[in-house]
């Protein structure tokens, strides 16, 4: 869900999750338990599409996040590891990402490829109303590496909601991204403030927030 997708958004208490979260990318010293985890990393993309470049979002930060989408997928491409779209399908009649809107379409930075898994939503949620988490169990995936738009909306909820089923979770800063908005105490909050106050929210207590090169890094 983004803006313009008006819907409520359920909230979860913090409770004591932040003791238990487990950190993707272990930094165990054993090679093969470290190419075992890699192994059973997917690279979720999620909602990388044009009509989230509408004027009427407002302006938005880091300008380089599809190219590091970009490259970290060239990256899962090159190895052979599981790559899974996640494609956002409005049902708010003036949302630019209805299914039958060009905004719908996904950014040519993140093409799919044949053989590649796609996964249609219309909540915040990639794992609401979808078949995500019974393909993860099929594919013994494990561990979760999330880029994509927006990251106050989608890419927090679907963070959110993958920590709490159980997988490891890395949220990549630099291949993401948020547009600015007015808060409910008439203060007008800048893309990058939201942005960042986001991630804040999820390290350590849905996942691990790293940069692509650090992803990059991890599973050369």
């Amino acid at each position: 869900m983004h803006p313009g997708d008006e819907q409520a958004i359920g909230r979860r208490g913090r409770g004591s999750q932040a003791c238990s979260v487990r950190r993707a990318f272990s930094n165990g010293s054993d090679s093969r338990r470290r190419r075992s985890q890699v192994n059973q990393t997917a690279l979720l993309i999620i909602d990388v599409q044009k009509g989230l470049d509408d004027p009427s979002l407002g302006e938005r930060n880091n300008p380089e996040a599809e190219s590091n989408m970009a490259r970290l997928l060239a990256a899962w491409r090159g190895k052979g590891l599981p790559v899974i779209y996640i494609r956002h399908c409005s049902v708010e009649a003036d949302s630019p990402l209805r299914p039958e809107r060009p905004g719908n379409a996904f950014k040519d930075e993140v093409q799919p490829q044949p053989g590649e898994t796609e996964f249609t939503k219309t909540t915040n949620s990639a794992f609401v109303g979808t078949r995500l988490q019974e393909h993860l169990g099929k594919h013994a995936i494990s561990e979760l590496v999330i880029i994509g738009l927006t990251t106050d909306h989608c890419v927090s909820a679907s963070a959110r909601n993958a920590s709490d089923l159980g997988y490891d979770v890395t949220v990549v800063s630099d291949a993401t991204a948020a547009h600015g908005r007015v808060g409910y105490d008439g203060v007008a909050y800048t893309s990058e403030m939201i942005h960042r106050v986001s991630l804040v929210t999820l390290d350590g207590e849905f996942g691990t927030v790293r940069s692509t090169d650090e992803v990059l890094e991890l599973i050369d």
